[in-house]
């Protein structure tokens, strides 16, 4: 373990921060969702279920893989590990996690189509990570502007490729596979530069000269033991999280098939708008409340944690309101007719709301570097919406889907609650 400490200084103010991580998240969530858009419009449900799926599929296991050690290191306020230890860790996990997704692919029984979507998910996921853990030094410096222009080309980019991938074959594959390689580009062209630039400003954190080429890990087996097992919980957390979002779609896919897991997932890509504001937020402010924890400032700590709650509330009330206002025309008027249903379109965005919240949460515990009570809690949460979809989805189709959804952010909001005020009472000790 690094034992001698580094001061670092901060970067930029939280408010520039916050702006270029908003933006930067802003146009990828836009993006996304106008991923959603070109499926629906030039494919059909059964796309947009295809498309779901594969990502439903690689997603719990690549957020275990990352084991959230971009908040790990960003949260590292004492930097007690060097950057060259969380890459070697990113790359490690990344290839155990593509490897493990390739075998679920063409062992799992699906169709040979659905299969090359799931390993086209998984490269473009394994790239996203690599992309990540130069997001985490970034955090760490407070140059988040760094991560949002990688993030405002990356978006647009990924939107075109696959959008000309899907024009010209109609193969969601082809249409995956555009998105891998415009990730790849920004990787290789934007990220890589960055990184080494953040790198070169302070080369004594990996304690040897950094090359202007790829970023160079650091493989020492007993810091990355100690790395992996502080970051486990968080990974299993995260895969938690992930199953979540996932298991209706799972059960949807399983009862109602794949048209229907296309209606659901194209209102539920709504759920990602507010995020852009929560993760910009929440990313931005990690790095300083876990300053202000490490130093015992309580009054700043708690000021700042209560901020971050009060502007997830209000943007889950206004999610619920536009839905129950406007939701069929917004549906209509981005998707169609077939996909214009109110009443789930405003119980999805009640559990996106309530979701927010816990999200808040999640950030402030985290920067009180309170990891390992975070695993019985969403596995709690897990547990509850594989229960509730199990009698729910059955008899109630897609609103019994997010029906489960809002219950089981119900148990996580509360949960992280408790904890969040037990980090409180701890610092005023």
């Amino acid at each position: 373990m690094n034992t001698s400490v580094q001061n670092v200084s901060y970067g930029l103010t939280l408010r520039a921060n916050f702006s270029w991580t908003f933006v930067g998240n802003a146009i990828n969530a836009a993006s996304w969702f106008a991923m959603t858009i070109v499926l629906a419009k030039l494919g059909s449900p059964e796309d947009v279920g295809k498309f779901a799926l594969g990502l439903a599929t690689t997603a719990p296991i690549f957020m275990f893989a990352t084991l959230r050690l971009r908040d790990v290191q960003a949260t590292d306020a004492k930097q007690e590990y060097l950057f060259g230890d969380y890459f070697a860790m990113r790359l490690t996990t990344t290839v155990a996690a593509l490897a493990i997704v390739a075998g679920i692919a063409f062992i799992g029984g699906f169709q040979l189509e659905m299969a090359l979507i799931i390993v086209a998910h998984g490269a473009s996921k394994a790239i996203e990570a690599i992309s990540d853990a130069f997001y985490g030094l970034f955090m760490q410096q407070e140059r988040l502007d760094r991560a949002a222009k990688s993030l405002m080309l990356k978006g647009p980019l990924a939107l075109i490729g696959l959008g000309i991938g899907f024009y010209l074959t109609g193969s969601v594959f082809w249409a995956v596979m555009g998105l891998v390689m415009a990730r790849a580009v920004i990787m290789l062209g934007y990220d890589i530069r960055n990184v080494n630039l953040s790198l070169n400003s302070s080369s004594k954190q990996i304690g040897y000269l950094i090359p202007k080429s790829f970023p160079r890990p650091r493989w020492n087996a007993a810091t990355l033991s100690r790395l992996f097992w502080l970051a486990l919980p968080l990974g299993f957390v995260t895969m938690l999280i992930s199953f979540n979002l996932n298991i209706p779609r799972y059960f949807i896919e399983g009862h109602l098939g794949s048209y229907q897991l296309g209606i659901f997932a194209a209102v539920a890509a709504f759920q990602k708008v507010a995020p852009t504001v929560v993760q910009a937020l929440g990313r931005s402010a990690a790095p300083r409340l876990s300053k202000y924890f490490a130093a015992r400032n309580a009054r700043a700590f708690r000021k700042l944690s209560l901020k971050l709650i009060g502007i997830g509330v209000l943007l889950g009330g206004a999610g619920v309101l536009v839905a129950l206002v406007v939701g069929r025309q917004i549906l209509t008027l981005f998707y169609g007719p077939e996909y214009a249903l109110q009443g789930l379109f405003a119980l999805i965005m009640l559990a996106a709301g309530i979701d927010y919240l816990a999200t808040m949460l999640l950030f402030v515990i985290t920067s009180a570097r309170y990891f390992r009570v975070q695993l019985p809690l969403h596995l709690l949460t897990t547990c509850t919406v594989a229960v509730a979809c199990f009698f729910l989805v059955p008899s109630a189709g897609l609103m019994g889907a997010a029906m489960a959804l809002i219950i089981a952010d119900l148990v996580r909001m509360g949960g992280s609650l408790v904890v969040a005020l037990h980090a409180l009472r701890a610092l005023h000790k």
